[in-house]
Protein backbone atom coordinates (compact mmCIF):
# COMPACT_ATOMS: atom_id res chain seq x y z
CA UNK A 1 0.00 0.00 0.00
CA UNK A 2 1.36 3.38 -1.15
CA UNK A 3 0.12 5.42 1.96
CA UNK A 4 2.44 7.82 1.79
CA UNK A 5 1.64 9.38 -1.45
CA UNK A 6 -2.15 9.48 -0.35
CA UNK A 7 -2.98 13.33 -0.27
CA UNK A 8 -5.53 15.42 -1.46
CA UNK A 9 -4.60 19.65 -1.98
CA UNK A 10 -7.63 21.53 -0.21
CA UNK A 11 -9.26 24.20 -2.31
CA UNK A 12 -12.96 24.20 -1.55
CA UNK A 13 -13.78 27.02 0.96
CA UNK A 14 -12.15 29.78 3.49
CA UNK A 15 -12.44 31.44 6.63
CA UNK A 16 -13.29 34.94 6.89
CA UNK A 17 -10.83 36.17 9.49
CA UNK A 18 -12.39 40.08 8.83
CA UNK A 19 -15.68 39.21 9.73
CA UNK A 20 -15.95 36.53 12.50
CA UNK A 21 -19.34 35.57 14.17
CA UNK A 22 -18.74 36.46 18.26
CA UNK A 23 -20.36 32.99 19.09
CA UNK A 24 -18.64 29.51 18.15
CA UNK A 25 -22.26 27.95 18.46
CA UNK A 26 -23.73 30.43 15.73
CA UNK A 27 -20.78 29.11 13.88
CA UNK A 28 -21.13 25.70 14.35
CA UNK A 29 -24.64 25.77 13.17
CA UNK A 30 -23.45 27.56 10.08
CA UNK A 31 -21.14 24.93 9.25
CA UNK A 32 -23.51 22.00 10.47
CA UNK A 33 -26.66 23.53 8.45
CA UNK A 34 -23.77 23.35 5.10
CA UNK A 35 -22.93 19.51 6.04
CA UNK A 36 -26.15 18.77 6.31
CA UNK A 37 -27.28 19.88 2.55
CA UNK A 38 -24.49 17.20 1.38
CA UNK A 39 -25.08 14.90 3.72
CA UNK A 40 -28.56 14.29 5.60
CA UNK A 41 -27.80 10.82 7.51
CA UNK A 42 -24.66 11.03 9.00
CA UNK A 43 -23.95 14.88 9.06
CA UNK A 44 -24.25 14.62 13.13
CA UNK A 45 -21.57 11.54 13.16
CA UNK A 46 -18.65 12.75 15.51
CA UNK A 47 -15.95 11.16 17.70
CA UNK A 48 -15.82 11.15 21.61
CA UNK A 49 -12.95 11.03 23.50
CA UNK A 50 -13.04 10.53 27.53
CA UNK A 51 -10.58 9.73 29.09
CA UNK A 52 -10.80 6.43 31.96
CA UNK A 53 -10.13 6.46 35.99
CA UNK A 54 -6.33 4.91 35.26
CA UNK A 55 -5.94 7.48 32.12
CA UNK A 56 -6.12 5.41 29.35
CA UNK A 57 -8.27 7.46 26.23
CA UNK A 58 -10.95 6.02 24.34
CA UNK A 59 -12.73 7.33 21.31
CA UNK A 60 -16.35 6.23 19.31
CA UNK A 61 -18.40 7.45 17.11
CA UNK A 62 -21.82 9.12 18.48
CA UNK A 63 -24.11 10.69 16.88
CA UNK A 64 -25.03 14.58 18.01
CA UNK A 65 -28.61 15.13 18.77
CA UNK A 66 -29.17 18.81 19.99
CA UNK A 67 -27.23 21.47 19.67
CA UNK A 68 -27.93 24.56 21.98
CA UNK A 69 -26.67 27.55 23.86
CA UNK A 70 -25.16 25.09 26.53
CA UNK A 71 -23.52 23.35 23.71
CA UNK A 72 -23.62 20.05 22.31
CA UNK A 73 -26.25 17.27 23.40
CA UNK A 74 -26.11 13.24 22.69
CA UNK A 75 -27.62 10.41 24.04
CA UNK A 76 -26.26 6.97 25.67
CA UNK A 77 -26.32 3.70 28.17
CA UNK A 78 -25.35 5.34 31.58
CA UNK A 79 -23.50 2.22 32.42
CA UNK A 80 -21.28 2.05 29.26
CA UNK A 81 -17.49 2.64 29.38
CA UNK A 82 -17.95 5.71 28.07
CA UNK A 83 -20.49 6.83 30.66
CA UNK A 84 -17.98 5.59 33.07
CA UNK A 85 -15.37 7.41 31.96
CA UNK A 86 -16.80 10.94 32.72
CA UNK A 87 -18.12 9.43 35.41
CA UNK A 88 -14.43 9.49 36.32
CA UNK A 89 -13.18 12.66 34.11
CA UNK A 90 -16.40 14.93 32.78
CA UNK A 91 -13.78 16.82 30.78
CA UNK A 92 -14.46 15.38 27.36
CA UNK A 93 -13.72 16.34 23.36
CA UNK A 94 -15.61 15.92 20.25
CA UNK A 95 -14.50 15.80 16.68
CA UNK A 96 -16.65 16.70 13.53
CA UNK A 97 -14.97 15.94 10.41
CA UNK A 98 -17.18 16.65 6.88
CA UNK A 99 -14.89 15.50 4.40
CA UNK A 100 -16.96 17.20 1.48
CA UNK A 101 -16.33 20.17 2.67
CA UNK A 102 -13.35 19.85 3.80
CA UNK A 103 -14.03 21.21 7.53
CA UNK A 104 -13.56 19.86 10.50
CA UNK A 105 -14.86 21.11 14.13
CA UNK A 106 -12.88 20.28 17.47
CA UNK A 107 -14.71 21.10 20.68
CA UNK A 108 -13.46 20.69 24.48
CA UNK A 109 -15.36 20.98 27.46
CA UNK A 110 -17.45 19.18 30.48
CA UNK A 111 -19.72 16.64 29.83
CA UNK A 112 -23.20 16.77 32.34
CA UNK A 113 -26.70 14.62 32.55
CA UNK A 114 -29.13 16.48 31.24
CA UNK A 115 -32.36 17.09 32.44
CA UNK A 116 -34.88 13.87 33.29
CA UNK A 117 -37.41 14.98 31.40
CA UNK A 118 -35.50 16.21 28.53
CA UNK A 119 -34.44 12.15 28.21
CA UNK A 120 -37.46 11.24 28.67
CA UNK A 121 -38.69 13.52 25.69
CA UNK A 122 -36.21 12.31 23.57
CA UNK A 123 -36.58 8.70 23.96
CA UNK A 124 -40.21 9.35 23.37
CA UNK A 125 -39.74 10.39 20.35
CA UNK A 126 -37.81 7.30 18.95
CA UNK A 127 -38.78 5.03 16.72
CA UNK A 128 -39.83 1.90 18.92
CA UNK A 129 -37.23 -0.56 17.68
CA UNK A 130 -34.83 2.08 18.86
CA UNK A 131 -36.87 2.61 22.53
CA UNK A 132 -36.50 -1.55 22.40
CA UNK A 133 -32.61 -1.30 21.65
CA UNK A 134 -31.91 1.20 24.66
CA UNK A 135 -34.06 -1.44 26.55
CA UNK A 136 -31.98 -4.59 25.50
CA UNK A 137 -28.61 -4.12 25.11
CA UNK A 138 -25.84 -3.52 28.27
CA UNK A 139 -23.88 -1.67 26.82
CA UNK A 140 -20.15 -2.48 26.95
CA UNK A 141 -20.83 -5.36 29.25
CA UNK A 142 -19.12 -8.97 27.82
CA UNK A 143 -21.47 -11.10 26.53
CA UNK A 144 -20.65 -14.85 25.10
CA UNK A 145 -19.86 -15.49 21.31
CA UNK A 146 -23.18 -17.47 20.49
CA UNK A 147 -25.56 -14.97 22.36
CA UNK A 148 -28.81 -14.76 20.66
CA UNK A 149 -30.75 -11.25 20.97
CA UNK A 150 -34.15 -12.49 19.89
CA UNK A 151 -34.48 -14.48 22.75
CA UNK A 152 -34.40 -11.22 24.57
CA UNK A 153 -35.73 -9.18 22.27
CA UNK A 154 -38.85 -11.72 22.11
CA UNK A 155 -39.59 -11.43 25.62
CA UNK A 156 -39.12 -7.90 26.07
CA UNK A 157 -41.65 -7.63 22.98
CA UNK A 158 -44.21 -9.62 25.03
CA UNK A 159 -43.65 -7.72 28.16
CA UNK A 160 -44.52 -4.44 26.46
CA UNK A 161 -47.29 -5.80 23.91
CA UNK A 162 -49.79 -2.90 23.43
CA UNK A 163 -48.33 -0.52 26.04
CA UNK A 164 -45.70 2.20 25.76
CA UNK A 165 -42.09 2.01 26.19
CA UNK A 166 -40.99 4.17 29.36
CA UNK A 167 -37.06 5.32 29.30
CA UNK A 168 -34.78 2.92 31.14
CA UNK A 169 -33.29 4.78 33.99
CA UNK A 170 -29.90 3.70 32.93
CA UNK A 171 -30.45 5.55 29.50
CA UNK A 172 -30.06 8.96 28.70
CA UNK A 173 -28.58 12.25 27.53
CA UNK A 174 -25.22 14.27 28.31
CA UNK A 175 -24.82 17.77 27.34
CA UNK A 176 -21.07 19.26 26.47
CA UNK A 177 -20.76 22.67 27.77
CA UNK A 178 -17.77 23.58 25.85
CA UNK A 179 -14.92 25.64 27.16
CA UNK A 180 -12.88 25.38 23.57
CA UNK A 181 -13.96 25.19 19.71
CA UNK A 182 -11.82 25.08 17.12
CA UNK A 183 -12.67 25.82 13.00
CA UNK A 184 -10.49 24.08 10.53
CA UNK A 185 -10.81 24.56 6.90
CA UNK A 186 -8.97 22.82 4.59
CA UNK A 187 -6.37 24.69 2.31
CA UNK A 188 -4.27 24.59 -0.49
CA UNK A 189 -0.29 23.35 0.26
CA UNK A 190 -1.57 22.71 3.14
CA UNK A 191 -1.46 26.23 4.76
CA UNK A 192 -4.77 25.50 6.20
CA UNK A 193 -7.35 28.37 7.88
CA UNK A 194 -7.58 27.29 11.72
CA UNK A 195 -10.07 29.60 14.39
CA UNK A 196 -10.28 28.87 18.03
CA UNK A 197 -12.68 30.21 20.59
CA UNK A 198 -11.26 29.86 24.19
CA UNK A 199 -14.41 30.83 27.12
CA UNK A 200 -13.13 33.76 29.18
CA UNK A 201 -16.35 33.72 31.84
CA UNK A 202 -18.68 34.55 29.50
CA UNK A 203 -17.45 35.66 26.55
CA UNK A 204 -15.45 34.18 24.02
CA UNK A 205 -12.05 35.28 22.77
CA UNK A 206 -11.24 34.40 19.33
CA UNK A 207 -8.05 33.59 17.82
CA UNK A 208 -5.93 32.77 14.76
CA UNK A 209 -3.80 29.55 14.89
CA UNK A 210 -1.08 28.48 12.41
CA UNK A 211 -1.81 25.90 10.23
Amino acid sequence: MDIKNLRLNYKKSTIDFENLIDSPIQLFINWFSDALKINKKEANACVLSTVSLDNFPSSRVVLLKDINVNGFTFFSNYQSSKAKDIDANPNVALNFYWPELERQVRITGTAKKIAINDSDTYFESRPRDSQMGAWLSDQSKVINLDYNFMDTLNSLQAKFKDKALTRPLHWGGYCIFPVKVEFWQGRPSRLHDRLVYEIDGKKWNKKRLAP
